[in-house]
Protein backbone atom coordinates (compact mmCIF):
# COMPACT_ATOMS: atom_id res chain seq x y z
CA UNK A 1 0.00 0.00 0.00
CA UNK A 2 1.44 3.46 -1.19
CA UNK A 3 1.34 6.13 0.81
CA UNK A 4 -1.80 7.95 -0.41
CA UNK A 5 -3.50 4.43 0.84
CA UNK A 6 -2.31 4.78 4.40
CA UNK A 7 -3.21 8.05 4.59
CA UNK A 8 -6.69 7.00 3.44
CA UNK A 9 -7.19 4.07 5.38
CA UNK A 10 -5.88 6.49 8.69
CA UNK A 11 -8.56 9.32 7.88
CA UNK A 12 -11.44 6.56 7.15
CA UNK A 13 -10.72 5.19 10.56
CA UNK A 14 -10.86 8.63 12.25
CA UNK A 15 -13.73 9.47 10.03
CA UNK A 16 -15.50 5.89 11.20
CA UNK A 17 -14.49 6.79 14.84
CA UNK A 18 -16.01 10.16 15.19
CA UNK A 19 -19.37 9.14 15.23
CA UNK A 20 -21.15 7.12 17.96
CA UNK A 21 -24.44 6.49 16.40
CA UNK A 22 -24.06 2.52 14.96
CA UNK A 23 -26.74 3.24 12.06
CA UNK A 24 -24.36 6.53 10.84
CA UNK A 25 -21.14 4.10 11.41
CA UNK A 26 -22.33 0.79 9.38
CA UNK A 27 -22.93 3.73 6.66
CA UNK A 28 -19.57 5.30 6.43
CA UNK A 29 -18.04 2.09 6.65
CA UNK A 30 -19.44 0.99 3.17
CA UNK A 31 -19.20 4.24 1.61
CA UNK A 32 -15.73 4.41 2.79
CA UNK A 33 -14.74 0.76 2.03
CA UNK A 34 -16.04 1.05 -1.71
CA UNK A 35 -14.01 4.27 -1.89
CA UNK A 36 -10.47 2.59 -0.43
CA UNK A 37 -10.48 -0.18 -3.36
CA UNK A 38 -12.05 1.44 -5.86
CA UNK A 39 -15.28 -0.69 -6.17
CA UNK A 40 -18.85 0.30 -7.24
CA UNK A 41 -21.08 -1.36 -5.28
CA UNK A 42 -20.20 -2.13 -1.69
CA UNK A 43 -22.40 -3.72 1.47
CA UNK A 44 -22.21 -4.59 4.98
CA UNK A 45 -24.06 -7.39 6.05
CA UNK A 46 -25.29 -7.14 10.06
CA UNK A 47 -25.20 -10.55 11.40
CA UNK A 48 -28.64 -11.09 13.64
CA UNK A 49 -27.75 -12.17 17.33
CA UNK A 50 -30.70 -15.13 17.60
CA UNK A 51 -29.13 -18.33 17.14
CA UNK A 52 -29.71 -18.77 13.19
CA UNK A 53 -27.33 -15.91 12.50
CA UNK A 54 -28.31 -15.12 9.32
CA UNK A 55 -28.57 -11.03 8.18
CA UNK A 56 -30.15 -8.70 10.35
CA UNK A 57 -29.75 -5.76 7.91
CA UNK A 58 -28.06 -5.12 4.77
CA UNK A 59 -26.79 -1.59 4.28
CA UNK A 60 -25.03 -0.67 0.64
CA UNK A 61 -23.74 1.70 -1.42
CA UNK A 62 -23.48 2.64 -4.64
CA UNK A 63 -26.91 1.54 -5.79
CA UNK A 64 -29.38 4.30 -6.62
CA UNK A 65 -32.54 4.10 -4.58
CA UNK A 66 -34.74 3.00 -7.62
CA UNK A 67 -33.39 -0.11 -8.56
CA UNK A 68 -32.85 -1.05 -4.97
CA UNK A 69 -36.71 -0.44 -4.47
CA UNK A 70 -37.61 -2.53 -8.29
CA UNK A 71 -35.20 -5.12 -6.59
CA UNK A 72 -37.44 -5.85 -3.38
CA UNK A 73 -35.91 -8.08 -0.79
CA UNK A 74 -32.53 -7.17 0.55
CA UNK A 75 -29.96 -10.30 1.18
CA UNK A 76 -30.78 -12.37 3.77
CA UNK A 77 -27.34 -14.43 4.14
CA UNK A 78 -28.22 -17.34 1.63
CA UNK A 79 -25.68 -18.45 -0.87
CA UNK A 80 -22.44 -16.98 -1.47
CA UNK A 81 -23.20 -14.38 1.54
CA UNK A 82 -24.45 -17.20 3.55
CA UNK A 83 -20.93 -19.13 2.92
CA UNK A 84 -19.15 -16.09 3.98
CA UNK A 85 -21.48 -15.80 7.27
CA UNK A 86 -20.57 -19.79 8.18
CA UNK A 87 -16.88 -19.52 6.99
CA UNK A 88 -16.05 -15.97 8.33
CA UNK A 89 -13.17 -16.03 6.01
CA UNK A 90 -11.85 -13.22 3.60
CA UNK A 91 -12.95 -14.59 -0.03
CA UNK A 92 -11.93 -13.09 -3.66
CA UNK A 93 -13.36 -13.88 -7.03
CA UNK A 94 -13.16 -13.01 -10.46
CA UNK A 95 -16.88 -13.87 -11.40
CA UNK A 96 -20.15 -14.49 -8.70
CA UNK A 97 -21.70 -16.33 -10.87
CA UNK A 98 -19.48 -19.15 -11.16
CA UNK A 99 -18.79 -19.69 -7.62
CA UNK A 100 -20.54 -22.85 -6.38
CA UNK A 101 -22.26 -21.43 -3.87
CA UNK A 102 -23.85 -18.44 -6.15
CA UNK A 103 -27.79 -18.59 -6.13
CA UNK A 104 -27.67 -15.84 -8.92
CA UNK A 105 -29.36 -12.43 -8.94
CA UNK A 106 -32.76 -11.47 -8.06
CA UNK A 107 -34.84 -9.54 -11.37
CA UNK A 108 -33.62 -5.95 -12.51
CA UNK A 109 -30.53 -6.56 -9.95
CA UNK A 110 -27.38 -4.75 -11.81
CA UNK A 111 -24.70 -7.15 -13.07
CA UNK A 112 -21.74 -7.71 -10.71
CA UNK A 113 -18.28 -10.04 -11.32
CA UNK A 114 -15.43 -9.21 -9.45
CA UNK A 115 -16.37 -9.70 -5.53
CA UNK A 116 -14.11 -9.64 -2.16
CA UNK A 117 -15.80 -10.70 1.14
CA UNK A 118 -14.04 -9.82 4.08
CA UNK A 119 -15.29 -10.67 8.19
CA UNK A 120 -15.61 -7.59 10.65
CA UNK A 121 -14.95 -9.30 14.27
CA UNK A 122 -15.48 -7.98 17.24
CA UNK A 123 -13.22 -9.12 20.45
CA UNK A 124 -13.32 -12.59 18.30
CA UNK A 125 -17.07 -12.62 17.31
CA UNK A 126 -18.12 -11.90 14.16
CA UNK A 127 -19.93 -8.97 13.80
CA UNK A 128 -20.91 -9.34 10.01
CA UNK A 129 -19.06 -9.04 6.79
CA UNK A 130 -18.01 -6.52 4.10
CA UNK A 131 -19.16 -7.17 0.28
CA UNK A 132 -17.26 -5.63 -2.57
CA UNK A 133 -18.21 -5.61 -6.03
CA UNK A 134 -17.58 -4.85 -9.50
CA UNK A 135 -13.58 -3.24 -9.01
CA UNK A 136 -13.46 -0.45 -11.61
CA UNK A 137 -11.70 -0.42 -14.45
CA UNK A 138 -13.26 -4.35 -14.79
CA UNK A 139 -10.41 -5.82 -13.46
CA UNK A 140 -10.26 -7.68 -10.24
CA UNK A 141 -9.59 -7.27 -6.27
CA UNK A 142 -5.86 -7.50 -5.84
CA UNK A 143 -4.25 -8.41 -2.25
CA UNK A 144 -3.21 -5.20 -1.67
CA UNK A 145 -7.47 -4.40 -1.69
CA UNK A 146 -7.68 -7.14 0.41
CA UNK A 147 -5.08 -6.06 3.00
CA UNK A 148 -6.69 -2.77 3.35
CA UNK A 149 -10.33 -4.01 3.50
CA UNK A 150 -8.98 -6.53 6.25
CA UNK A 151 -7.26 -3.60 8.39
CA UNK A 152 -10.61 -0.75 7.89
CA UNK A 153 -12.56 -4.00 8.75
CA UNK A 154 -10.89 -4.31 11.90
CA UNK A 155 -10.96 -0.65 12.79
CA UNK A 156 -14.56 -0.55 12.18
CA UNK A 157 -14.75 -3.50 14.47
CA UNK A 158 -13.65 -1.42 16.92
CA UNK A 159 -15.57 1.67 16.20
CA UNK A 160 -18.86 -0.56 15.56
CA UNK A 161 -18.28 -2.01 19.34
CA UNK A 162 -17.99 1.66 20.61
CA UNK A 163 -21.21 2.25 18.82
CA UNK A 164 -23.28 -0.91 20.63
CA UNK A 165 -21.42 -0.12 23.87
CA UNK A 166 -23.22 3.68 23.76
CA UNK A 167 -26.35 2.31 22.41
CA UNK A 168 -26.55 -0.04 25.48
CA UNK A 169 -26.21 2.10 27.79
CA UNK A 170 -28.65 4.29 26.29
CA UNK A 171 -30.58 1.66 26.60
CA UNK A 172 -29.90 0.78 29.98
CA UNK A 173 -30.66 5.16 30.94
CA UNK A 174 -33.91 4.45 29.18
CA UNK A 175 -35.14 1.62 31.69
CA UNK A 176 -34.49 3.93 34.50
CA UNK A 177 -36.19 6.89 32.88
CA UNK A 178 -39.09 4.38 32.71
CA UNK A 179 -38.48 3.53 36.15
CA UNK A 180 -38.29 6.85 37.38
CA UNK A 181 -41.34 7.85 35.50
CA UNK A 182 -43.17 4.92 36.96
CA UNK A 183 -41.94 5.59 40.46
CA UNK A 184 -43.33 9.47 40.14
CA UNK A 185 -46.35 8.39 39.09
CA UNK A 186 -47.65 5.99 41.55
CA UNK A 187 -45.71 8.46 44.28
CA UNK A 188 -49.01 11.22 42.92
CA UNK A 189 -51.67 11.14 44.62
CA UNK A 190 -53.88 13.08 42.33
CA UNK A 191 -53.03 10.44 38.98
CA UNK A 192 -55.87 9.06 37.36
CA UNK A 193 -53.89 6.56 35.23
CA UNK A 194 -53.98 2.64 35.64
CA UNK A 195 -50.51 2.11 37.45
CA UNK A 196 -50.84 -1.78 36.12
CA UNK A 197 -51.19 0.14 32.45
CA UNK A 198 -48.58 2.42 33.05
CA UNK A 199 -46.35 -0.34 33.95
CA UNK A 200 -47.17 -2.45 30.79
CA UNK A 201 -47.09 0.59 28.29
CA UNK A 202 -43.65 1.91 29.57
CA UNK A 203 -42.19 -1.52 28.91
CA UNK A 204 -43.24 -2.35 25.82
CA UNK A 205 -42.06 1.15 24.25
CA UNK A 206 -38.27 0.84 25.92
CA UNK A 207 -37.76 -2.65 25.11
CA UNK A 208 -39.24 -2.34 21.77
CA UNK A 209 -41.57 -5.42 21.92
CA UNK A 210 -44.62 -5.45 20.30
CA UNK A 211 -46.80 -6.51 22.67
CA UNK A 212 -46.35 -6.66 26.47
CA UNK A 213 -48.69 -7.42 29.35
CA UNK A 214 -48.83 -8.61 33.11
CA UNK A 215 -50.60 -11.82 34.39
CA UNK A 216 -51.54 -12.68 37.68
CA UNK A 217 -52.34 -15.69 39.57
CA UNK A 218 -52.39 -16.99 43.31
CA UNK A 219 -50.85 -20.37 42.73
CA UNK A 220 -54.04 -22.29 42.67
CA UNK A 221 -56.22 -20.71 40.72
CA UNK A 222 -56.54 -19.34 36.99
CA UNK A 223 -54.44 -16.63 35.52
CA UNK A 224 -55.90 -12.96 35.42
CA UNK A 225 -54.50 -10.47 32.69
CA UNK A 226 -54.37 -7.26 34.18
CA UNK A 227 -53.19 -5.30 31.80
CA UNK A 228 -52.35 -5.38 27.84
CA UNK A 229 -50.26 -3.16 25.41
CA UNK A 230 -49.33 -3.65 22.07
CA UNK A 231 -50.41 -5.48 19.08
CA UNK A 232 -54.38 -6.45 19.13
CA UNK A 233 -53.39 -10.17 20.79
CA UNK A 234 -56.30 -12.20 22.38
CA UNK A 235 -53.31 -13.10 25.10
CA UNK A 236 -56.50 -14.28 27.64
CA UNK A 237 -57.50 -16.45 25.18
CA UNK A 238 -54.22 -18.01 24.21
CA UNK A 239 -52.78 -17.78 27.31
CA UNK A 240 -54.63 -20.57 29.18
CA UNK A 241 -53.28 -22.11 32.55
CA UNK A 242 -49.46 -21.65 31.08
CA UNK A 243 -46.94 -23.23 32.72
CA UNK A 244 -43.90 -20.93 31.65
CA UNK A 245 -45.99 -17.93 33.79
CA UNK A 246 -46.33 -20.29 36.68
CA UNK A 247 -43.02 -21.61 36.69
CA UNK A 248 -41.88 -17.54 37.13
CA UNK A 249 -44.22 -16.99 39.46
CA UNK A 250 -43.11 -19.51 41.34
CA UNK A 251 -39.54 -19.46 41.24
CA UNK A 252 -38.81 -15.63 41.37
CA UNK A 253 -36.61 -15.84 38.23
CA UNK A 254 -37.11 -14.32 35.28
CA UNK A 255 -37.20 -16.69 31.81
CA UNK A 256 -36.75 -15.89 28.10
CA UNK A 257 -38.98 -18.17 25.84
CA UNK A 258 -38.73 -18.56 21.67
CA UNK A 259 -42.49 -18.80 21.51
CA UNK A 260 -45.00 -18.33 24.00
CA UNK A 261 -48.06 -17.35 22.17
CA UNK A 262 -49.02 -19.38 19.01
CA UNK A 263 -49.33 -15.53 17.39
CA UNK A 264 -45.83 -13.89 18.66
CA UNK A 265 -42.53 -15.15 18.65
CA UNK A 266 -39.77 -15.04 21.39
CA UNK A 267 -40.67 -13.22 24.84
CA UNK A 268 -39.39 -11.94 28.03
CA UNK A 269 -41.09 -12.95 31.03
CA UNK A 270 -40.06 -11.39 34.86
CA UNK A 271 -41.32 -11.93 38.08
CA UNK A 272 -43.26 -9.05 39.90
CA UNK A 273 -44.92 -9.70 42.84
CA UNK A 274 -47.09 -6.63 43.23
CA UNK A 275 -49.46 -7.96 46.23
CA UNK A 276 -49.38 -9.83 49.38
CA UNK A 277 -50.44 -13.50 48.52
CA UNK A 278 -50.77 -13.12 44.87
CA UNK A 279 -48.19 -13.23 42.05
CA UNK A 280 -48.03 -11.61 38.78
CA UNK A 281 -45.41 -11.49 35.96
CA UNK A 282 -44.35 -9.20 33.43
CA UNK A 283 -43.95 -10.34 29.98
CA UNK A 284 -43.09 -8.58 26.34
CA UNK A 285 -42.79 -10.67 22.94
CA UNK A 286 -41.99 -9.82 19.51
CA UNK A 287 -42.98 -10.98 16.25
CA UNK A 288 -41.11 -13.52 14.55
CA UNK A 289 -40.69 -11.12 11.85
CA UNK A 290 -39.11 -8.64 14.56
CA UNK A 291 -37.49 -11.56 16.81
CA UNK A 292 -34.05 -9.86 16.43
CA UNK A 293 -34.86 -6.94 18.39
CA UNK A 294 -35.80 -9.68 21.30
CA UNK A 295 -32.22 -10.77 21.52
CA UNK A 296 -30.80 -7.59 22.22
CA UNK A 297 -32.64 -6.73 25.20
CA UNK A 298 -30.53 -7.79 28.49
CA UNK A 299 -33.16 -9.84 30.58
CA UNK A 300 -31.74 -8.11 34.08
CA UNK A 301 -33.01 -4.29 32.70
CA UNK A 302 -36.64 -5.74 32.20
CA UNK A 303 -36.40 -7.52 35.54
CA UNK A 304 -34.93 -4.88 37.33
CA UNK A 305 -37.91 -2.18 36.18
CA UNK A 306 -40.72 -5.10 37.16
CA UNK A 307 -39.05 -5.56 40.65
CA UNK A 308 -38.88 -1.59 40.98
CA UNK A 309 -42.12 -1.25 39.77
CA UNK A 310 -43.83 -3.47 42.08
CA UNK A 311 -41.93 -1.77 45.03
CA UNK A 312 -43.24 1.25 44.06
CA UNK A 313 -46.74 0.31 43.88
CA UNK A 314 -46.58 -1.26 47.32
CA UNK A 315 -45.51 1.98 48.70
CA UNK A 316 -48.10 3.65 47.04
CA UNK A 317 -50.94 1.01 48.24
CA UNK A 318 -49.58 1.09 51.57
CA UNK A 319 -49.58 5.40 51.24
CA UNK A 320 -53.37 5.08 50.67
CA UNK A 321 -53.66 2.51 53.13
CA UNK A 322 -52.27 5.16 55.52
CA UNK A 323 -54.76 7.82 54.55
CA UNK A 324 -57.83 5.95 54.60
CA UNK A 325 -56.79 4.84 58.29
CA UNK A 326 -56.73 8.57 59.16
CA UNK A 327 -59.92 8.92 57.19
CA UNK A 328 -61.65 6.31 59.50
CA UNK A 329 -59.85 7.54 62.64
CA UNK A 330 -61.81 10.98 61.87
CA UNK A 331 -64.73 9.73 61.17
CA UNK A 332 -64.90 7.51 64.59
CA UNK A 333 -64.41 10.65 66.43
CA UNK A 334 -66.64 12.66 64.49
CA UNK A 335 -69.05 9.58 65.26
CA UNK A 336 -68.21 9.61 69.27
CA UNK A 337 -68.98 13.22 69.35
CA UNK A 338 -72.37 13.44 67.75
CA UNK A 339 -73.34 9.93 69.93
CA UNK A 340 -71.65 10.91 73.04
CA UNK A 341 -72.53 14.75 73.39
CA UNK A 342 -75.06 16.16 70.52
CA UNK A 343 -77.42 12.97 70.92
CA UNK A 344 -77.59 13.08 74.51
CA UNK A 345 -77.91 16.86 74.97
CA UNK A 346 -80.91 15.98 72.58
CA UNK A 347 -82.16 13.44 74.45
CA UNK A 348 -82.26 15.96 77.63
CA UNK A 349 -84.15 18.82 76.01
CA UNK A 350 -86.67 15.92 74.57
CA UNK A 351 -87.22 14.70 78.24
CA UNK A 352 -87.46 18.66 79.44
CA UNK A 353 -89.77 19.20 76.32
CA UNK A 354 -91.94 16.00 77.56
CA UNK A 355 -92.11 17.27 81.05
CA UNK A 356 -93.54 20.53 79.96
CA UNK A 357 -95.97 19.16 78.29
CA UNK A 358 -97.35 17.44 81.01
CA UNK A 359 -97.23 20.12 83.05
CA UNK A 360 -98.74 22.94 80.60
CA UNK A 361 -103.08 23.52 80.96
CA UNK A 362 -103.13 24.22 77.66
CA UNK A 363 -103.35 21.83 74.82
CA UNK A 364 -102.65 24.25 72.00
CA UNK A 365 -98.89 24.41 74.07
CA UNK A 366 -99.16 20.78 74.90
CA UNK A 367 -99.43 19.55 71.16
CA UNK A 368 -96.82 22.26 70.00
CA UNK A 369 -94.45 20.90 72.93
CA UNK A 370 -94.78 17.31 71.63
CA UNK A 371 -94.30 18.12 67.68
CA UNK A 372 -91.21 19.28 69.10
CA UNK A 373 -90.49 16.30 70.66
CA UNK A 374 -91.21 14.29 67.71
CA UNK A 375 -88.72 16.31 65.76
CA UNK A 376 -85.92 16.22 68.28
CA UNK A 377 -87.12 12.39 67.86
CA UNK A 378 -86.34 12.63 64.36
CA UNK A 379 -83.08 14.46 64.83
CA UNK A 380 -81.54 12.35 66.82
CA UNK A 381 -82.39 9.23 63.98
CA UNK A 382 -80.96 11.25 61.44
CA UNK A 383 -77.90 11.45 63.22
CA UNK A 384 -77.45 7.79 63.86
CA UNK A 385 -78.10 7.13 60.17
CA UNK A 386 -75.21 10.08 59.21
CA UNK A 387 -72.96 8.14 62.11
CA UNK A 388 -73.57 4.79 60.42
CA UNK A 389 -73.03 6.28 57.06
CA UNK A 390 -69.78 7.65 57.70
CA UNK A 391 -68.34 4.21 58.03
CA UNK A 392 -70.34 3.28 54.25
CA UNK A 393 -68.46 6.50 52.72
CA UNK A 394 -65.50 4.34 51.69
CA UNK A 395 -67.86 2.30 49.38
CA UNK A 396 -69.28 4.82 47.36
CA UNK A 397 -67.92 4.02 44.32
CA UNK A 398 -67.72 0.61 44.25
CA UNK A 399 -69.83 -0.68 42.03
CA UNK A 400 -70.87 -3.67 43.65
CA UNK A 401 -72.18 -1.89 46.55
CA UNK A 402 -73.72 0.04 44.58
CA UNK A 403 -76.11 -2.69 42.94
CA UNK A 404 -76.28 -4.32 46.13
CA UNK A 405 -77.99 -1.11 47.78
CA UNK A 406 -80.23 -0.82 44.67
CA UNK A 407 -81.68 -4.48 45.35
CA UNK A 408 -81.73 -3.52 49.26
CA UNK A 409 -84.20 -0.27 48.12
CA UNK A 410 -86.30 -2.21 45.33
CA UNK A 411 -87.17 -4.37 48.21
CA UNK A 412 -88.98 -1.89 50.25
CA UNK A 413 -91.25 -1.46 46.77
CA UNK A 414 -91.26 -4.66 45.76
CA UNK A 415 -92.40 -6.15 49.78
CA UNK A 416 -89.15 -8.82 49.04
CA UNK A 417 -85.59 -8.91 48.18
CA UNK A 418 -84.77 -9.50 44.81
CA UNK A 419 -82.30 -12.33 44.57
CA UNK A 420 -78.76 -11.13 43.17
CA UNK A 421 -75.52 -12.79 42.19
CA UNK A 422 -72.22 -11.45 40.99
CA UNK A 423 -70.04 -13.21 37.59
CA UNK A 424 -66.61 -12.35 37.37
CA UNK A 425 -64.70 -9.71 38.92
CA UNK A 426 -67.26 -6.92 39.12
CA UNK A 427 -65.52 -4.17 40.69
CA UNK A 428 -62.06 -4.28 38.59
CA UNK A 429 -64.03 -4.97 35.26
CA UNK A 430 -66.55 -2.14 35.43
CA UNK A 431 -65.57 0.88 34.26
CA UNK A 432 -66.73 4.62 35.08
CA UNK A 433 -67.93 4.98 31.35
CA UNK A 434 -70.25 2.14 31.86
CA UNK A 435 -71.11 1.73 35.70
CA UNK A 436 -73.83 4.89 35.43
CA UNK A 437 -75.46 3.07 32.27
CA UNK A 438 -75.56 -0.40 34.15
CA UNK A 439 -77.01 1.28 37.56
CA UNK A 440 -79.65 3.13 35.60
CA UNK A 441 -80.73 0.10 33.59
CA UNK A 442 -81.14 -2.00 36.45
CA UNK A 443 -83.19 0.83 38.32
CA UNK A 444 -85.42 0.97 35.25
CA UNK A 445 -85.75 -3.00 35.60
CA UNK A 446 -86.80 -3.11 38.79
CA UNK A 447 -88.70 -0.03 38.84
CA UNK A 448 -91.04 -1.72 35.49
CA UNK A 449 -91.10 -5.11 37.99
CA UNK A 450 -92.35 -3.22 40.96
CA UNK A 451 -95.37 -1.19 38.79
CA UNK A 452 -96.42 -4.16 36.25
CA UNK A 453 -95.30 -7.16 36.79
CA UNK A 454 -96.95 -8.38 39.84
CA UNK A 455 -94.16 -10.90 40.49
CA UNK A 456 -93.43 -12.81 43.69
CA UNK A 457 -89.75 -13.54 42.61
CA UNK A 458 -86.88 -11.53 40.97
CA UNK A 459 -83.78 -12.75 39.85
CA UNK A 460 -80.79 -10.45 39.23
CA UNK A 461 -77.58 -11.19 37.66
CA UNK A 462 -74.48 -8.87 37.11
CA UNK A 463 -71.60 -10.59 34.91
CA UNK A 464 -68.38 -8.81 33.97
CA UNK A 465 -66.28 -10.25 31.20
CA UNK A 466 -65.33 -9.11 27.61
CA UNK A 467 -68.76 -7.59 27.89
CA UNK A 468 -70.92 -6.53 31.11
CA UNK A 469 -74.41 -7.88 31.32
CA UNK A 470 -77.15 -7.46 32.96
CA UNK A 471 -79.90 -10.65 33.48
CA UNK A 472 -83.23 -9.76 35.50
CA UNK A 473 -85.83 -12.32 35.04
CA UNK A 474 -89.27 -11.99 37.53
CA UNK A 475 -92.20 -14.57 37.29
CA UNK A 476 -94.75 -12.04 37.02
CA UNK A 477 -97.38 -11.59 34.27
CA UNK A 478 -95.53 -11.11 31.33
CA UNK A 479 -95.79 -8.15 28.74
CA UNK A 480 -96.33 -7.91 25.30
CA UNK A 481 -96.05 -5.48 22.44
CA UNK A 482 -96.29 -1.74 22.96
CA UNK A 483 -96.52 -1.80 26.31
CA UNK A 484 -93.22 -3.72 26.47
CA UNK A 485 -91.32 -1.54 23.91
CA UNK A 486 -92.94 1.79 25.42
CA UNK A 487 -90.91 1.44 29.22
CA UNK A 488 -88.08 -0.39 27.53
CA UNK A 489 -87.17 1.81 24.91
CA UNK A 490 -84.34 3.98 27.63
CA UNK A 491 -82.78 0.82 27.93
CA UNK A 492 -82.38 -0.34 24.38
CA UNK A 493 -81.06 3.20 23.68
CA UNK A 494 -78.19 3.04 26.42
CA UNK A 495 -77.30 -0.28 25.00
CA UNK A 496 -77.12 0.75 21.10
CA UNK A 497 -75.41 3.36 22.09
CA UNK A 498 -72.30 1.81 23.69
CA UNK A 499 -72.65 -0.77 20.95
CA UNK A 500 -74.25 -3.63 22.82
CA UNK A 501 -77.79 -5.37 22.61
CA UNK A 502 -81.06 -5.98 24.25
CA UNK A 503 -83.23 -8.60 24.46
CA UNK A 504 -87.11 -8.84 26.14
CA UNK A 505 -88.12 -12.21 26.79
CA UNK A 506 -91.89 -12.33 27.69
CA UNK A 507 -95.30 -14.14 27.28
CA UNK A 508 -98.72 -14.24 29.43
CA UNK A 509 -98.11 -15.67 32.79
CA UNK A 510 -94.80 -16.72 31.80
CA UNK A 511 -92.55 -14.15 33.75
CA UNK A 512 -90.07 -11.84 31.78
CA UNK A 513 -86.09 -11.95 31.20
CA UNK A 514 -84.27 -8.82 29.99
CA UNK A 515 -80.88 -9.45 29.05
CA UNK A 516 -78.65 -5.94 28.73
CA UNK A 517 -75.34 -6.69 27.35
CA UNK A 518 -72.62 -3.99 25.89
CA UNK A 519 -68.55 -4.03 25.77
CA UNK A 520 -66.71 -3.87 28.73
CA UNK A 521 -64.59 -1.13 27.40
Amino acid sequence: MDESGHQLLLDAVVTISADLSLDSVLSRIVGIASRLVDAQYAALGVLSVSPQRRLRTFIHHGMDPRTATVIGHLPEGHGLLGLIIDRPEPLRLHDIAQHPASYGFPAHHPPMSSFLGVPVRIRGRVFGNLYLTEKEGGGDFTAEDEEIVIALASAAGVAIENARLYEEATGRAAWLDATAEITALLSDPLTSEDPLQAVVERARKVAGADVAWIVTGTGTGPLQVEAVAGLDVDVLASLGDDAHARQVMASGIASTVEQWLPDLGPAIIVPMRHAPGARAVLALAWTRERADQHYSVDIDLPASFAEQAALAMQVARAREDQRRLAVFEDRDRIGRDLHDLVIQRLFAVGLGLQGAARMSERPEVTARLERAVDDLDATIKDIRRAIFGLGALEAAGDIQSEITALIDRAGSTLKFRPSLSFEGPVRTLISAEVAPHLLAVLGEALSNASRHADATAVDVVVSAGDDVSLLVRDNGRGITGAASEGGLANIRHRAEQRGGTFTVESGAGAGTTLHWSVPRS
